[in-house]
């Protein structure tokens, strides 16, 4: 069984894409996630627009707090990454259930798998049902130096 946390009170999340801060997110991914770092913000933008995006918010100033996003075909497969919540947040469960959100609406569309890629963050996506490949050595991937 997997854990069905919830947002801590003060917080709301949505899927609206017309919510997303798109320069808040630029500015995190950017300059403080690892996977991104120097990512220019026209990259940054088309990939929220290709994507669905899920946001977390302050339900008083209505300010970004988190983010993530998925790369889906809506049938059978789904990328969760850029999942993100601001410093000053963190330690709230807010990541934790904002993956769950995410994880529990691309499940509505009937994907089969659902993959991810970190280097520091198991401990948040393995109590939610993720685990490392069953059968790595039959992934694998074209990695396109950046210009």
């Amino acid at each position: 069984m997997t854990a069905d946390p919830r947002l801590p009170e003060g917080y709301e999340l949505s899927a609206d894409p017309a919510r997303i801060d798109a320069g808040t997110v630029h500015r995190w991914l950017s300059t403080d996630a690892y996977w991104a770092l120097g990512r220019p913000r026209e990259t940054q933008d088309r990939a929220i627009r290709g994507s669905l995006n899920f946001g977390v918010y302050d339900t008083v100033t209505g300010a970004q707090v988190a983010y993530a996003r998925v790369i889906t075909d809506r049938a059978t497969f789904a990328w969760l990454c850029d999942v993100y919540v601001d410093p000053a947040v963190r330690g709230k469960g807010i990541g934790t259930a904002l993956v769950t959100a995410v994880r529990d609406d691309v499940r509505e569309y009937g994907v089969r798998r659902v993959l991810l890629a970190t280097h520091d963050a198991h401990e948040v996506y393995a109590p939610l049902g993720f685990r490392p490949l069953e059968r790595p050595d039959q992934w694998m991937a074209l990695i396109f130096e950046q210009v």
